[in-house]
């Protein structure tokens, strides 16, 4: 793991570079045994992971926090470009997976109308992968909030991962 780094654009970006192959970093971040190890910043648990990552899927996670709070998003998929590129959208949800307005749960709406997460996995060679992380929030709501910070706790749980595969 060499290197965290922030693009300060309007939108969050999260980046990161793995000591490991894409096809093994694009493993961790898409088979859901991998995904309940690291989804959600330290402390948190993630006790139910069920993922469709094929556009048109869709996937349902449940983050728990230390203090027993379950929150739930779901994904959407609309592009898909095996171990290079997925194109989704992210959103707050209940335990089955319908979609909830944030101010049902207290929490200020940050999404940028139209825009959607993108995340890139680039081989750098020598075994070593970038993944990039582009929210669909901006940066400085995801500063605000916590999400930027909790985004990168979830990117060094994630380095831990590939580490053991």
């Amino acid at each position: 793991m060499t290197s965290n780094t922030v693009n300060e654009t309007e939108r969050m970006v999260v980046t990161r570079v793995f000591d490991a192959p894409r096809e093994l970093v694009w493993k961790a971040w898409t088979d859901p045994k991998y995904v309940m190890q690291w989804w959600g910043p330290k402390g948190f648990t993630a006790p139910v992971c069920k993922m469709d990552v094929r556009v048109g899927g869709k996937s349902l996670l449940c983050m728990k926090t230390p203090d027993g709070y379950e929150g739930w998003n779901a994904i959407e998929y609309f592009e898909i470009v095996l171990h290079e590129k997925i194109v989704s959208l992210m959103y707050f949800s209940d335990a089955e997976g319908n979609k909830i307005d944030p101010e049902q749960l207290g929490i200020e709406p940050e999404a940028i109308d139209g825009a959607y997460d993108v995340t890139i996995f680039e081989d750098l060679g020598n075994g070593q992968t970038k993944l990039t992380f582009i929210g669909n929030e901006p940066m400085k709501s995801a500063k605000d909030s916590g999400q930027f910070e909790g985004w990168n706790e979830m990117l060094e749980k994630i380095a831990a991962v590939v580490a053991g595969l």
